[in-house]
């Protein structure tokens, strides 16, 4: 007997098209306005593609009724990611238009601050949702990485892999995966991250401060990696006997 599931394919398969068509969108005017280089165009071109692929298939895994306003927020940051990765990768080719650079992840970090309050208001938060957000996250803190270390030097790429470095680990570590409880100062770090690496890769500051403020970055987002682990590490054996009592 079929049953009725509120599904809808076709939906789906049209908010991704239309996050893959704005991201196309921003690339022609990133193109028209500043001469994006073919580097810029092509990393660009394949971040639409793979934002496509992989939210598509998240969504028809995770059958949502509906795509959601917070959803939407949160791909037009993508969008705007997008965006901010074409124009780092074409800043290995020629020198960057910081302007724009700032301006496309200052509105990325403000609208950060959105999404997760329109879930909250529209009552449509979701797993789906907190991962994509966690995800569009953590490709712009690379980017910003990537960007800021080629004048502060490689070890500022710390701080976009460690979140990837934590994945890894947990991987080979099972214990790792568990579910770390509310914090403000996860969330505060994790904030600042953005903040102090878009001061940084604006340019604004002297070299010393540019690396203070870099340095600062890192040495929070240790100390709170390092803060979860330890949590995740203390309470490996009761998670574990909570998990064996359930099954």
């Amino acid at each position: 007997m079929a049953l009725n599931n509120p599904y809808n394919t076709t939906l789906v398969r049209n908010e991704t098209a239309a996050g893959a068509a704005a991201q196309l969108l921003l690339l022609v005017l990133l193109g028209t306005a500043i001469d994006l280089g073919p580097v810029g165009w092509l990393t660009g071109l394949a971040f639409a593609v793979a934002t496509w692929a992989v939210l598509t298939r998240a969504l028809s895994r995770s059958w949502l009724v509906s795509f959601g306003a917070a959803n939407r927020v949160t791909l037009a940051r993508a969008t705007l990611v997008g965006g901010v990765t074409a124009l780092v990768a074409d800043s290995f080719e020629s020198p960057p238009p910081v302007t724009v650079l700032v301006a496309l992840t200052a509105v990325a970090l403000l609208l950060d601050a959105v999404d997760g309050q329109v879930a909250r208001r529209t009552g449509t938060s979701s797993s789906l949702g907190a991962r994509f957000d966690m995800e569009v996250d953590a490709v712009l803190i690379l980017v910003l990485s990537v960007y800021v270390a080629t004048s502060l030097g490689p070890w500022v790429l710390l701080i976009g892999a460690m979140r990837y470095a934590f994945v890894a680990a947990a991987r080979v570590l099972p214990w790792l995966n568990g579910q770390l409880p509310p914090s403000t100062a996860r969330k505060t770090v994790a904030a600042l991250q953005g903040v102090l690496l878009l001061i940084v890769g604006a340019d604004i500051l002297p070299y010393a401060l540019a690396f203070g403020a870099a340095l600062l970055a890192l040495t929070l987002l240790s100390w709170s990696f390092a803060r979860d682990i330890r949590w995740l590490w203390r309470t490996r054996d009761s998670r574990a006997e909570m998990t064996a009592g359930a099954r």
